[in-house]
């Protein structure tokens, strides 16, 4: 008697593009999500590795911006000054020292005495931008590795949600589901391995999802167009500082001092933060001011102002008063890089990452013992 035919049925299909899009795209995935956790805790691995620079609060005053420019105008020209509420921490300035250093290199400055350190390196530096760049472009030039690491983000996303529906049992009844939850340590390895894949993930699955569509922003210019038409607001629309405001400061009108404009912010933006401020260099320059809520819940959060050079104030945007979606715009950096709630936030990207890390392993040792059985 022959044996019935089994039907191809919906189950089937996802278990199968689960499988084939976890073997095509396994290598590539392994590599981006093992770089990403690496890079997850940068900032603290390499000040481990960096002699911090301190300054001692001796004196009664600290000297003024323009003094201290001083000490650094033959280095090329300021851009902006970053001040942080910790007295110890030394001002940052960020210099233009050529035309081709477009971001500008920072200097610190001993805001007490004037000593000018240089920006301290770490031995780290080289093995993190290599770490970058393997997650971004795989080591590739940016115009081959960008397209292939988008391709496979999003390969990852339908992995994510196809992991979901495998996850879930035939039939949903407590006692199938309630096994999803746990690995049984106490099984043989290929059943914790199995567990290993099917229970993290499925814990996991939802920052996975998060980090992939916000890691696609920088993959794909269309997906970025389609993703600021959903939310309503441009994504990296804010990178290039939005329309330019332009003084309307009279010539004749007394020009504040830094001090002043300092002092002005304090007074509008009334709480603790590391504050940011472009200062102007051309006749229609003013001054942008960034302070960042470095003791609140969100530290990347920031609330702007521009002040004209007469110390009027000519733009405030508080960043809580912003709508819903042009925050959560403005945020997909950190909540891509899991910064967007400080070190709380960074550990779970940390554990995710790890997570994402092992999936294509136990998924692939999963796919080998299935053909070893049907064999």
């Amino acid at each position: 008697m022959k044996k019935k035919k089994k039907k191809y049925t919906f189950r089937k299909f996802i278990n199968d593009v689960h499988l084939w899009l976890g073997l095509i795209s396994g290598i590539i995935l392994f590599l981006v999500c093992l770089s990403g956790t690496i890079l997850t805790f940068e900032e603290e691995i390499k000040a481990a590795f960096t002699e911090e620079i301190t300054v001692a609060p001796d004196q009664e005053q600290t000297l003024p911006v323009a003094v201290l420019n001083e000490k650094v105008k033959d280095k090329g020209t300021l851009l902006s000054v970053s001040i942080s509420p910790e007295k110890t921490t030394p001002y940052a300035f960020r210099i233009k020292t050529s035309e081709k250093d477009r971001r500008g290199t920072t200097f610190y400055v001993d805001q007490y005495t004037g000593k000018v350190y240089d920006q301290p390196t770490s031995s780290l530096d080289e093995f993190f931008w290599s770490m970058f760049r393997l997650h971004r472009w795989l080591l590739l030039d940016s115009s081959i590795g960008r397209p292939i690491v988008g391709i496979a983000t999003l390969i990852f996303v339908v992995l994510s949600i196809s992991g979901i529906v495998l996850w879930f049992p035939k039939r949903l009844r407590w006692k199938n589901i309630k096994p999803g939850f746990k690995i049984k340590w106490s099984a043989n390895w290929k059943r914790i391995n199995h567990d290993l894949h099917n229970t993290l993930g499925f814990y996991a699955c939802i920052f996975i999802v998060i980090m992939a569509l916000t890691g696609l922003c920088w993959s794909f210019a269309w997906y970025r167009d389609a993703g600021s038409a959903v939310l309503g607001a441009k994504i990296f629309g804010g990178r290039g500082g939005g329309p330019k405001v332009e003084s309307v400061a009279k010539p004749a009108s007394e020009e504040k001092t830094f001090e002043d404009i300092y002092r002005i912010t304090g007074e509008e933006l009334p709480f603790e933060g590391e504050t940011t401020v472009s200062v102007p260099n051309g006749p229609k320059d003013t001054y942008a001011i960034t302070k960042y809520h470095t003791s609140g819940f969100t530290p990347v959060a920031a609330d702007k102002l521009v002040i004209d050079r007469d110390g009027s104030i000519l733009k405030k945007e508080i960043f809580a008063d912003k709508p819903l979606n042009v925050r959560i715009v403005s945020l997909i950096r950190p909540i891509h890089m899991g910064t967007v709630f400080g070190t709380f936030s960074k550990i779970i990207y940390f554990i995710t990452c790890l997570i994402a890390t092992s999936l294509p392993i136990t998924g692939t040792i999963i796919w080998i013992n299935k053909m070893k059985k049907k064999k």
